[in-house]
């Protein structure tokens, strides 16, 4: 019996996560970026980690001929880039990075300011996986600093406690 989509969308609802907005430079240097929850840790050594993209995402595709991608893992404060890059991309000339403070890692990528942290990853591979990619990434660069994180819990956004 095949179980229904909205009841494992309710179940996997009540796991919270984290936020991050993954972020790629094309080859023609123009930066893309979207809000990614489905994130995780993979691997201590190597450093690994993967990140779950819908294959009708812009970024599906930009990540298989990316060489690296960012990571910024938001802070409470930070709903509003969370939105802003979940969202589908303007058609401005900055697109989603348009007023957004960010630096550039050592690769390019952009990793954006106030984020409570940032790593910088070497793609690695996608394995397919239903309608999504996992792409594996090994982790070249990592900083981090001491705020909260921003969650995501039940389809909306929630802060920390403690």
């Amino acid at each position: 019996m095949a179980l229904d989509p909205d009841r494992f969308r309710a179940v996997l609802g009540r796991f919270a996560s984290g936020v991050t907005i993954l972020t790629v430079r094309d080859a023609d240097g123009t930066d893309h970026g979207m809000t990614v929850s489905a994130f995780c840790s993979v691997s201590l050594s190597p450093p690994l980690v993967l990140a779950c993209i819908d294959k009708t995402a812009d970024m599906y595709d930009l990540l298989e001929r990316a060489s690296y991608f960012g990571i910024s893992i938001l802070a409470e404060g930070q709903e509003a880039l969370s939105r802003r890059f979940a969202e589908p991309s303007p058609e401005t000339e900055g697109g989603r990075f348009e007023g957004v403070g960010f630096s550039r890692g050592d690769s390019g990528v952009a990793l954006l300011d106030d984020a409570l942290a940032h790593m910088e990853c070497r793609r690695l591979k996608r394995h397919d996986a239903g309608d999504h990619g996992v792409y594996l990434g090994e982790v070249e660069t990592a900083t981090y600093g001491t705020d909260r994180p921003l969650l995501y819990y039940r389809g909306g956004y929630a802060q920390m406690e403690r």
